[in-house]
């Protein structure tokens, strides 16, 4: 894998997704080590995170997702060509595991849902308004003050760790 490969992957994400602030955790591997790949992570405002050399359980998330991919699409699939198999992951990703597929890791919500209540408890812990959280996995329940400044914290905190 080139560090031209990571960059454009880094490119495309920032493009799509927005966000307000990144931490971009990798292994160790040359191309993240790269000095292009560092000036544009510096560039993009992007603070890399690197793991352990050895570490299993450094990786785990990415592990778990490529092990899902591998199972789930993979392995009951054969492609004729490479852009059949690219546009059938990317479908995948895109149309059923970010915003319909559960995690465990996530409480039992897509990381779609995961990141929309992220932002929208950030949001409104800026306003100092906890009580208009809304459980999305539940429609139409509003939740408490507590629960939802309890939500906040334990999404902050889950948040934190995955980008140790």
């Amino acid at each position: 894998m080139s560090a031209d490969l990571v960059i454009a992957a880094l490119n495309m994400a920032l493009l799509t997704r927005k966000p307000e602030s990144v931490i971009h955790h990798s292994d160790q591997g040359s191309q993240y080590t790269s000095v292009v790949f560092g000036k544009r992570c510096k560039k993009m405002g992007v603070r890399p995170s690197m793991g352990t050399v050895g570490d299993a359980y450094d990786n785990a998330t990415a592990e778990s997702f490529f092990a899902t991919l591998e199972c789930e699409l993979i392995d009951r699939r054969n492609w004729k060509t490479h852009t059949e198999a690219r546009l059938a992951i990317f479908t995948w990703i895109e149309a059923w595991y970010n915003p319909h597929r559960r995690h465990s890791s996530l409480g039992q919500i897509s990381p779609t849902n995961f990141e929309r209540l992220n932002v929208q408890n950030k949001e409104d812990a800026k306003t100092h308004n906890p009580a208009s959280c809304v459980n999305n996995s539940e429609p139409a329940q509003t939740k408490s003050s507590f629960d939802c400044d309890r939500q906040v914290n334990l999404i902050d905190t889950t948040q934190e760790v995955k980008n140790l």
